[in-house]
């Protein structure tokens, strides 16, 4: 990115965009709860939580011209945010707003990981990064998980009447998935969840050991570095 683009955003978002989405992203987890029965509540949280990515995607790429593909996908998952909240029981639009914000989540997450491994340095926004990172990723798996269920009713089930799992309860999901916790108390019972679940699986043992190998090699490096001077 331009580094006066990167000045202008600072007033929003310091000098540690990666620090304030992983605050943002556990905000929203902490407040959903709370918000969820408002149509108002609920259209709140999901736009802000665009864009404080928007803007932490816009302030880490250092190719503008891709953050116009993101531009792209989530001015139009902004707008079916407010009219998931508003008609949450409307399967087309909870198919489209699904559709949206799985790429848009899975793209910043990929810019994100990119920006940690664009040096040879680790700065304190890198660190923040990785977990930055891993919110998003599971973000994005939620809303591939809201698009299964109404592609394939019944492809989730949990402890509450059967019916198609609340959007929280799949991000719940998402994230013991993705930590590999197994606490979920929702399950995956058809073949096509279960697929993208396991897909998932794979991506957090990849995360975590693409993160842990890139520390230790640059600590490894570091330390050369100093024994060689």
């Amino acid at each position: 990115m331009d580094p006066d683009d990167r000045h202008r955003l600072r007033p929003v978002l310091g000098d540690q965009p990666s620090g304030v989405l992983l605050g943002a992203q556990l905000v929203a987890i902490l407040a959903y709860p709370f918000l969820d029965g408002s149509v108002v509540g609920r259209a709140l949280i999901g736009v802000v939580q665009i864009a404080v990515v928007g803007l932490a995607l816009w302030a880490v790429r250092r190719t503008p011209a891709l953050n116009w593909i993101a531009l792209v996908v989530g001015a139009p998952a902004m707008v079916f945010t407010v009219l998931e909240a508003a008609t949450p029981d409307t399967a087309w639009v909870v198919l489209v707003s699904a559709l949206l914000h799985a790429p848009f989540y899975f793209y910043v997450s990929y810019s994100m990981i990119r920006y940690l491994f664009h040096d040879d340095r680790v700065t304190r926004d890198e660190l923040f990064a990785t977990g930055a990172a891993f919110t998003v990723v599971a973000w994005g798996f939620a809303y591939v998980y809201a698009a299964l269920q109404v592609v394939w009713p019944g492809s989730f089930v949990g402890t509450g009447p059967a019916q198609d799992r609340a959007w929280f309860e799949l991000l719940y999901l998402s994230f013991s998935t993705l930590t590999s916790v197994g606490l979920s108390d929702v399950v995956p019972v058809l073949p096509h969840a279960r697929s993208f679940v396991m897909i998932e699986m794979l991506a957090g043992v990849l995360y975590v050991a693409l993160v842990v190998a890139r520390l230790v090699g640059l600590t490894v490096n570091r330390g050369a570095r100093q024994d060689g001077s």
